[in-house]
Order: structure tokens, then sequence, then C-alpha cells
């Protein structure tokens, strides 16, 4: 991880530094549950194998102890960036949306492409719980920018690397509680 990964003011990606970093209940959980799992079971884990190869002797051929201290700091690194982040995600829980009948954080949309007339459905998420494959978007991707605010029947224009295609909401969902 380069240091910019870690700078503790930068905000999500294409926006300014100090945006808030939303998430919701369930990816703040699976943040907590990395450092958890990264804190008390795998670090411990590494520090006994650095110990055992450590009292083997020579360190400066030991694959073992070597791998161990640089995994060691990896696992700092990133418990380091995981805190950091914790620290400034604010939850959104979308079940908790009174106005569902517009496109906010957390909303499951399905839209409909001009271009093929093809049905698209999404569900607007942080930064950290994006998973296109799984059709879970950044809140800051491009789709997701411009379905924000919208209402079924909206028509929004998305800016695409293959020029500007236009977009028609055509369903909003939110969990419920």
């Amino acid at each position: 991880m380069s240091g910019a990964d870690e700078d503790e003011e930068a905000g999500p990606p294409g926006l300014s530094p100090g945006t808030p970093f939303y998430m919701t209940p369930a990816g703040a959980a699976a943040l907590r549950s990395e450092v958890k799992r990264l804190w008390e079971d795998e670090r411990p884990r590494v520090v006994d194998i650095v110990s055992w190869a450590a009292a083997l002797g020579d360190r400066s051929e030991n694959a073992d102890y070597q791998y161990g201290k640089r995994r060691l700091r990896e696992i700092d690194r990133r418990v380091r960036f995981l805190t950091k982040r914790l620290e400034k995600v604010q939850v959104v829980d979308p079940a908790k949306q009174t106005r569902r009948d517009q496109v906010f954080f957390g909303a499951t949309v399905t839209y409909a492409r001009a271009s093929d007339d093809a049905d698209v459905t999404i569900t607007i998420v942080g930064v950290d719980e994006a998973e296109a494959e799984a059709g879970r978007i950044s809140w800051v991707a491009p789709v997701a920018r411009a379905l924000l605010g919208a209402r079924v029947g909206d028509l929004r224009r998305l800016r695409t690397p293959a020029g500007v295609e236009e977009i028609e909401v055509v369903g909003i969902r939110y969990p419920v509680e």
C-alpha cells in the first residue's frame, strides 16, 4: 500500500479531502470484523512464527523470519488504515430512509439504458463496500452520482467513455427495518 492509501485527510476518490466516508451498517461491521480478525487471529499467529524462526539463529537467510516480519508490517499497515477509516466513517442505514421515492445512499436502483433498452440494477454503497460484479456501486461512481436524487421516471445523462448515455430510473428499493 502506498502512503496515499493511508493519507488520513484524503476523502473518497474524486472528491475533496474531508468528504465523509459513507458506509452501510453491514460495510462498517465488515471493516470492524477485518480489524478484529487481523489483530486477534492473524497477527498473533504470525508473531508466533516469527518468534520460532528467530530462535533458529541466522535471520539473514531465514525465509520464515523474513516473510513473517514483512507480513507483520502489512498487517499493522492495514490495521492502521482500517482504524483511521472507521474513525471517519459515517454509517448510513438505508432501512431508515424515510424518502423512499427518491434515490439516496443505500438505494437499490433499477434503470433502463436508452442505448440498448437493457435494465440494470445496482445498489449504491460506500467506497469500501463497492463490488461492481455484485452490482454494488460506490456512491462516488459516475452512475451513482447521476442517479442520486432521481425519482422513478426521471431521465438522467451519464457520461461514459463511449459518450453521453441517457438512463431512466424504473425502480427504487430500500431495505426494510
